[in-house]
Formats: C-alpha cells, structure tokens, sequence
C-alpha cells in the first residue's frame, strides 16, 4: 500500500505595484497548511492600502476543504477592507473543487456577467 506523502505548502510574497500583493501558492492547501495563507492574507489585508490581493495557484498540486474554507475566509476580508481579490492560474483540483462547492462565482467575481444576463432576460 502506498502511502499519501503531502507536498508542503509554500508561500512566495512579491509587490510588482504599491498595493499589489502578489502571493504564488506552491503545494498542498490543506487541513494543515490552509492557516498559513489565512494568516499571510489576513496580515496583508489588516496593513491597510492593499487594493489588490492575487493569489497565484499555478504550483497548487491539491486542496480540500480546509484550503477552500481559507479562501472564502479571505475573500470576505478582502470585501471588508475595499482590496480585489484575484484567484490567478487556477489548476484543475481548484476549479473543480469551486464548481462542486458551488463558490465558483462567489469567488471569482463571476456573477456580475450572468447577473447582467439575467436581468436582461427578464
């Protein structure tokens, strides 16, 4: 039997613009790693002046529903503190894993395009 080996979460801060928080997400977001974004989100957020926070998931190679949990914890932050928050280079585990939650467009700022439709259609 072979047993599940975790990749460790790692996290990579970059300012490319003055209220520009770039974060590329590398490994496993987790019951055991998703405190570790939350903090590092949530510490950038309470610094005040951040108009965009973008997570970069290209290096994510898993998330359970811990890692989403932190997500919805930091995008409700990230609403309160007036930052835009981007979800960039979505692998597949996360898009799935937004879509079967049902917090696709809550998260990735969806609705307004199919708001617009449907009231159009009305």
């Amino acid at each position: 039997m072979t047993a599940f080996a975790p990749d460790p979460l790692t996290l990579v801060q970059a300012t490319p613009h003055p209220g520009v928080l770039r974060v590329a997400i590398t490994g496993d977001l987790d019951y055991n790693t998703a405190r570790e974004l939350l903090t590092t989100a949530l510490a950038a957020l309470a610094d005040g002046g951040l108009t965009d926070l973008h997570l970069d998931f290209d290096g994510l190679h898993f998330c359970d529903s811990s890692g989403l949990s932190a997500l919805l914890m930091i995008h409700q932050h990230a609403v309160t503190a007036g930052t835009r928050l981007h979800l960039e280079q979505r692998p597949r585990v996360l898009e799935r894993l937004l879509d079967v939650s049902g917090t696709y467009e809550h998260l990735t700022g969806a609705p307004a395009a199919v708001t617009q439709r449907s009231s159009t259609q009305d």
